[in-house]
């Protein structure tokens, strides 16, 4: 066995054999996940959330850049974190794995948590009784299993209905519609689940977990290569499968969803729902509200982490490269020369790198910053590393360059960034039980 320990948390780690030759598989949750060959302690054997307010996080780093080739702005650099840090919103949660708002105007975040519940965080407080609770209906024993991912349908307003990506008994992916209660507009109705997809895992990790609505009103959804280690099925590059993509689909067509008829494959050639393919485990990826740019925080196995892009103008169709590359990186086997892939706009390595430089084991995807209350981070994507809790910012300084600094050095296990219905950004420390925002002390 080999052991970590989180910076945040005095628990020391133990893993299996398999999953020391990957760092990435420090990482936890189905979410993330690194290479894993085995499965990760069960969560329930981790210390129960502090239900005391959780320390201010953060230290501000020195900022360091890194010129990348891009596949779309622009900015001088990074910000400067100097005079930021993350502050304390709420503690008291379990195990949390996405934040979302449901863009109704009503300041609502809503926070899901790994074993099958969706909090609110309303007025600065945590609603005692979750917006919905289905953990009889959800399989969340393995690390990287559980109730993953929430999107709200654009018009939630009108309509009440929300998405949630989850793994069931089976230990299989189920995309699934809900409605929030009539009655109630702080409860689900647990009755109302239509089930859209339902996707065979083959093995306990890698199982994507994002749910995200473009601005062309459809359903984007995250999905792994289906597991163990080194995708041994070839399902990053095979058009026959769901495992390893990027699916878009129409929820409001259809008695549960139907085909885009600009889909890259919708008249043959593979899988009508593809959107992207070549990808290991996606397990956050947003798109920038002001310009619908897509990025994909794509974690890797156990030599380099990556951030893909494509613009909103792109055709889809985007081969990402897996598991021919680990970001830059031949991994296995050799391409045909006529295999077009999209790079990575950023890499990282993982291992101890010097100070400002930037390493980790597994990708948090992240939120391109458009809030007001912070107009020098305007524009900035944000994201992080699960393992060592470094906070990453991103920004395009011109038609072929990116530069991206180390902005913080949080110590958080860092499962997942959100944002609020202004814009502003937090991040959730998975282990601790916390939510934070990125602000002013």
């Amino acid at each position: 066995m080999c052991r970590m320990k989180n910076k945040r948390s005095t628990a020391i780690l133990y893993w299996p054999p398999g999953l020391c030759s990957a760092i990435g598989l420090f990482v936890t949750l189905g979410l993330i996940l690194a290479a894993c060959a085995g499965s990760l302690p069960p969560m329930e054997t981790q210390s129960p959330p502090s239900p005391s307010p959780p320390p201010p996080l953060s230290l501000p780093v020195p900022t360091g850049t890194q010129e990348n080739t891009p596949t779309s702005g622009y900015a001088a650099g990074p910000p400067d974190p100097s005079g930021y840090s993350w502050q304390p919103v709420i503690s008291g949660l379990d195990l949390p794995v996405d934040i979302q708002n449901a863009g109704d105007d009503s300041g609502r975040l809503f926070v899901v948590e790994k074993r099958g519940r969706i909090r609110i965080l309303q007025n600065g407080q945590l609603l005692p009784v979750p917006f919905l609770d289905i953990q009889a209906r959800v399989g969340s024993q393995s690390t990287e299993q559980g109730l993953l991912g929430l999107a709200f349908h654009p018009l939630y307003a009108e309509n009440g209905l929300f998405f949630v990506n989850y793994i069931d008994l089976d230990g299989n992916t189920v995309i699934a519609r809900f409605k929030v209660s009539a009655s109630d507009p702080n409860r689900a109705d647990p009755t109302s689940e239509v089930q859209l997809l339902r996707v065979e895992q083959p093995y306990a990790n890698h199982n994507g977990g994002q749910l995200a609505f473009s601005p062309d009103g459809y359903l984007y959804i995250g999905m792994g290569d289906g597991g163990s280690s080194g995708d041994p099925h070839g399902n990053g590059q095979s058009l026959d499968t769901w495992l390893g993509k990027l699916l878009r689909i129409d929820v409001d067509s259809g008695e549960r969803y139907t085909i885009p008829p600009d889909n890259p494959f919708a008249r043959g050639g593979g899988l009508p729902e593809i959107w992207a393919y070549g990808l290991r485990n996606p397990w956050r990826f947003s798109f920038d509200r002001q310009t619908g740019d897509l990025y994909i925080g794509d974690v890797g196995q156990d030599k380099w982490e990556e951030i893909g892009f494509l613009p909103a103008s792109s055709p889809g169709g985007a081969n990402f490269g897996w598991n021919y590359y680990e970001g830059n990186h031949p991994f296995k086997g050799q391409p045909l020369a006529s295999v077009k892939f999209v790079w990575p706009i950023i890499e990282y390595p993982h291992g101890d790198m010097p100070a400002g430089q930037m390493s980790g084991c597994s990708v948090t995807g992240g939120i391109v910053y458009r809030g007001a209350a912070l107009p020098d981070w305007q524009g900035a994507y944000i994201f992080g590393d699960f393992c060592n809790g470094s906070v990453f910012g991103l920004v395009r300084t011109s038609e072929n360059s990116w530069q991206v600094g180390v902005l913080f050095d949080s110590g958080a296990a860092i499962s997942t960034f959100g944002m609020d219905e202004a814009g502003e950004v937090y991040l959730a420390d998975y282990y601790i039980g916390s939510v934070y925002r990125l602000g002013r002390p």
